[in-house]
């Protein structure tokens, strides 16, 4: 099959696939809308967090902050504290800035320029692209995780540098059907073309022998007791010969969470959302009683970092 014919298949198998699929990805809160701003604060809270967690804090974080300019009004801390639950504080910081930026420079409306999103803080390639698609209907792709790994093990079959990549992915949008195509290539990413223990056996994409990788070998190759092809079963291992291993767009595991400074972090800003920690309950509040020295050095990072200020009395609150 050359390369064309490969594009053609893999586009028709994933839209055929996911008019099935969306069915329950659709029930999530951000799926139905199309305001920039929605798309902007969904975006931004999906980065690293999992589906489950953003859907109970998205519709109770737009009750409050419904436009850009709400958000721009609203002191940092308290957009924090709404943000609490979600981690990775500085999103919300960033999101906070962004929202000042669109007040300032656009008039409370979020551009409509790839050029301009880019130049809001906080807002990187992939969450511009994604506004631009959701948002507006542009003719272009996102390039998150999971679509990087489509494109590395069906599309190409090798790893892919970053440029490529988005290359890649913008010459398999489908004319006027961008926002269905770049929702059903992440969805298929995350349901299908998974990390570990991806789906071939019931892949569409295989079973039309399209994936470059695999061909059509996964879906006749049997599947085993977790519905997984024996043919991709040593990915669950951590293959090297997996395409999407350090291709572009495709991350690797974070360290290990439980114990970890991004812990500590974590709760030091939830306790600060309900009340100012004193120096006496830091190491107690970030977990580790018996590290003061560890606590200190955390809760410094995250008043450089504009998450918390530092009281006259040495209190830590938000700002």
């Amino acid at each position: 099959m050359d390369d064309g014919a490969r594009a053609r298949t893999i586009v028709a198998s994933v839209l055929a696939w996911w008019q099935v699929a969306r069915v329950e990805r659709d029930r999530l809160p951000w799926r139905s809308t199309s305001d920039p701003w929605e798309v902007l604060v969904a975006e931004t809270m999906l980065a690293q967090t999992t589906v489950g967690r953003v859907s109970q804090r998205y519709p109770l974080f737009l009750a409050s902050l419904p436009t850009p300019g709400a958000c721009a009004r609203t002191p940092a801390g308290e957009v924090v504290r709404l943000w609490a639950g979600l981690g990775y504080y500085r999103r919300a910081l960033g999101l906070h800035g962004a929202a000042r930026a669109i007040v300032e420079r656009h008039g409370g409306e979020v551009p409509a320029t790839l050029g301009e999103l880019l130049a809001l803080p906080g807002v990187g390639p992939y969450t511009a692209r994604a506004v631009l698609v959701t948002a507006f209907g542009a003719q272009a792709a996102v390039v998150d995780t999971n679509v990087g790994r489509v494109l590395a093990r069906a599309v190409a079959g090798r790893p892919l540098r970053m440029p490529e990549a988005q290359r890649t992915a913008d010459t398999l949008v489908p004319p006027g059907r961008s926002r269905d195509w770049n929702l059903a290539l992440m969805d298929f990413g995350s349901i299908v073309c998974r990390s570990r223990r991806p789906s071939c056996s019931s892949c569409p994409v295989a079973r039309e022998g399209a994936c470059a990788w695999r061909g059509g070998a996964a879906g006749a190759a049997g599947a085993d007791e977790a519905g997984t092809s024996a043919a991709c079963s040593d990915m669950s291992r951590g293959d090297p010969a997996d395409p999407a291993a350090g291709s572009a767009g495709v991350t690797g595991r974070q360290s290990r969470f439980p114990g970890s400074d991004r812990e500590g972090r974590g709760r030091i800003v939830r306790a600060a959302c309900d009340a100012p920690v004193s120096p006496a309950d830091l190491a107690r509040v970030a977990g580790w009683p018996a590290d003061v020295d560890r606590a200190h050095r955390v809760a410094e990072a995250l008043v450089a970092d504009g998450l918390l200020v530092c009281g006259a009395g040495g209190e830590l609150r938000l700002p």
